[in-house]
């Protein structure tokens, strides 16, 4: 069965408050664990005002404390913002407090603006360190070094699993040098998913990380009991993304009947293109989009993301593509029985 995951921004809807958002990230966790997910991640972003997950780390510790198995991780924490040393000793925590259970997702981009960047990290140092600062902070995860001055404590000697996130190339050439699993961000940035990939797969270099090389691929999935239901509840991420193309990023807006009313065509047939990795349906939908999406990326994870504006129709997705994935398991076994 191949893995599904969920990426979670603790989307702040319209006229409600973080709070409300970061209650909801729990529960929907608490959810994804009784379905069958593999992971929680949840996503560094600032100075947006539909999203709550900012404080990533803190956020984790908040998700992690309220369920059990699951795995909770950064997807990620955008490593330019932030000393390799807090990282580490942040990650080294909750790993000291939820052993076996934290992934650390890291990015290169801001997760925000310039300015925001700036007053996140004064001494500003842009995503051309990035492969420096991955290194640095795997030393501070080695065994105790005496000849290792500085140390990160808690977090030396602990086994946590860092993955290079990516929507470009760049990505997938540094997960593939230093061994280490990959994600791709194509539920917003397709264009070079299957480059990237082939790139990541015939690079890679074996580590003591990671053996052979691992894919995990983001895929919008909004799924509901009729096609029609599922596109109106898709329309609060179009909205999403096109008022962050016009600057004015805002809290997460009601779905509306028809979106083609409000948007000129060419807003629209942007977003599109930036969405195309969606699939939005009833069941039946969700698992031929799914099915033919697997076989062209040969992923080794899937990692849904479903923003959805109703907390329980946001539920009720997860519960149907939980179902959609025991769907695809025995249509593979039928495939491999004929």
């Amino acid at each position: 069965m191949i893995p599904f995951s969920i990426l979670d921004l603790s989307p702040i809807v319209e006229g409600d408050t973080a709070t409300q958002a970061l209650r909801n990230t729990l529960n929907l966790a608490q959810h994804a664990e009784r379905m069958g997910y593999n992971r929680y991640w949840l996503a560094e972003h600032h100075n947006m005002p539909g999203i709550a997950s900012a404080a990533t780390s803190v956020v984790l510790g908040y998700v992690a404390g309220g369920t059990n198995t699951i795995r909770v991780g950064s997807g990620g924490v955008m490593l330019p913002n932030h000393s390799p040393l807090v990282i580490a000793e942040q990650f080294g925590t909750l790993e000291s407090l939820y052993p076996g259970r934290i992934d650390l997702g890291l990015g290169r981009a801001p997760g925000s603006d310039q300015a925001t960047a700036r007053a996140l990290r004064r001494n500003l140092t842009g995503p051309d360190t990035f492969p420096q600062d991955v290194i640095e902070l795997q030393r501070y995860f080695q065994p105790d070094d005496s000849n290792q001055f500085v140390q990160a404590v808690p977090g030396n000697g602990l086994n946590i699993p860092i993955w290079i996130l990516g929507s470009s190339l760049f990505g997938a050439q540094l997960a593939a040098i230093l061994g280490l699993p990959y994600a791709f961000a194509s539920h917003f940035a397709p264009a070079e998913l299957l480059r990237a990939l082939q790139v990541y797969r015939t690079q890679f270099k074996p580590s003591e990380h990671l053996k052979e090389p691992y894919a995990m691929v983001a895929v919008n999935v909004i799924a509901a009991d009729t096609d029609e239901e599922a596109q109106r509840l898709f329309t609060s991420v179009q909205q999403q993304f096109l008022y962050i193309r016009r600057g004015k990023a805002r809290q997460m807006q009601p779905p509306v009947n028809n979106i083609e009313e409000n948007w000129p065509d060419y807003e629209l047939a942007n977003i599109d293109s930036m969405l195309r990795c969606s699939a939005v349906g009833s069941p039946e939908t969700v698992q031929s989009v799914l099915a033919s999406f697997i076989s062209q990326t040969k992923a080794d994870e899937l990692i849904i993301t479903a923003p959805i504006y109703d907390h329980e129709a946001r539920k009720h997705s997860l519960t149907l593509t939980a179902q959609v994935r025991e769907a695809l398991t025995s249509q593979q076994f039928e495939s491999v029985a004929v």
